[in-house]
């Protein structure tokens, strides 16, 4: 199992309020285990989606906080996550593969611009394959 797995299991595990002793004994029973070490990939899959249904929504990416210049931008890029079902980390990764920039809030007003454009290409061909 992975480190961002593991992480995941500790973040639902905190955000749903659980205490140690409810933690294991939820590990023994969904998954046969006493310690989250002793997870395989299919087992902390498991434990993943049984803390789903006891509630926990992962958190997805945040809005940025950006300069009241580039507000406008930003919310376009935001607005067109929304109607695309898309979370914030989409619109990091598109960032990080056009420009090499790991966050939007990086992008200068050109890159920030241009990727508007890439998001709104993006949303009309998506809306011309599900007509």
């Amino acid at each position: 199992m992975d480190r961002a797995t593991l992480a995941k299991i500790h973040i639902a595990k905190k955000d749903l309020g659980m205490d140690d002793d409810t933690y294991r004994a939820m590990l023994k029973t969904v998954a046969g285990v006493s310690s989250s070490r002793d997870l395989d990939d299919k087992a902390a899959a498991k434990v993943l989606r049984h803390l789903r249904r006891c509630g926990w929504k992962p958190a997805f990416g945040q809005r940025p906080h950006a300069a009241r210049s580039r507000e406008a931008l930003l919310g376009k890029v935001e607005a067109l996550l929304a109607d695309g079902g898309k979370h914030w980390n989409y619109a990091h990764g598109m960032a990080r593969k056009m420009f090499g920039i790991d966050q939007v809030h990086w992008l200068d007003d050109e890159q920030l611009h241009k990727l508007v454009a890439a998001l709104t290409y993006h949303a009309k061909r998506q809306e011309a394959r599900h007509d």
